[in-house]
C-alpha cells in the first residue's frame, strides 16, 4: 500500500470528534482524490503532513519544540517523507527527529485535523495536519534538534504561550486516550 492509499484508508475509517474536523476529513479526502501528489510537499495547494503530541510516560507533560518558523512552542512534525509507508509511521518518525527520544510508543490514531497556513510555496500553501499522539519511555531525555530552537516538557494542562489550541487540543486527547478515556466522538 502507497502513504496515499493509507491517508485514504485511515482518513475514511476516522471518526471525527467534532463537526469542525468532519469537515476537514472530508476536504482532506477530497484533495487526496483530486491530487496524486496530496503527501508531497511538491503539491503548491496544500499537502497532507504528521503531527505528533510527544507525552511523558505518565501523561503529565507534554513535550513541545519552540518552532524556529512560526515562532510558537508547537508539537513535533512535518512533511510526509518518500520512505513513509503510514502516517503513522510519518508522525513516529517525525517525533523521533524532533525529540532524540528512542522507544516512543505511538498511540492508536489519528486524534486530530488541522489546517494551517503556511510558506511551503510562494504566496502560501496549506498543511492539511493529521494529528497522532506517542508516549514517552519513562526517563526520556530529549534532545533538540536543529529544527528547533528549544525543545522542553510542559504540564500538559499549561502549554505555555505563544502557542495554539490545536497543539492544546492534541496535548489533552492525547493524554485522554493514554488513560483510556474517551475522546468525544470516538466511541
Amino acid at each position: 500500500m502507497t502513504l496515499h492509499a493509507d491517508a485514504v484508508a485511515v482518513l475514511s475509517s476516522w471518526s471525527a470528534p467534532s463537526a469542525e474536523e468532519e469537515a476537514l476529513r472530508k476536504e482532506f479526502l477530497e484533495h487526496l482524490r483530486t491530487h496524486d501528489d496530496a503527501m508531497s510537499r511538491t503539491c503548491a495547494p496544500g499537502h497532507l503532513t504528521a503531527t505528533t503530541a510527544v507525552l511523558s510516560h505518565d501523561g503529565e507533560f507534554v513535550l513541545l519544540t519552540l518552532h524556529p518558523k512560526a515562532g510558537m512552542w508547537l508539537p513535533m512534525g512535518g512533511h510526509c517523507e518518500p520512505e513513509d509507508t503510514t502516517l503513522g509511521a510519518a508522525a513516529l518518525r517525525e517525533a523521533f527527529e524532533e525529540s532524540g527520544i528512542r522507544g516512543l510508543r505511538l498511540l492508536p490514531g489519528p486524534l486530530a485535523l488541522d489546517r494551517h497556513k503556511v510558506w511551503c510555496h510562494p504566496p502560501h500553501s496549506w498543511h492539511l495536519d493529521v494529528e497522532y499522539g506517542a508516549v514517552a519511555p519513562p526517563g526520556a531525555e530529549p534532545m533538540i534538534s536543529d529544527e528547533s530552537l528549544d525543545l522542553k516538557w510542559f504540564p500538559v494542562d499549561a502549554v505555555p504561550e505563544p502557542s495554539d489550541d490545536a497543539t492544546r487540543r492534541l496535548a489533552a486527547r492525547a493524554r485522554r486516550v493514554l488513560r483510556g478515556e474517551t475522546v468525544a466522538g470516538r466511541g
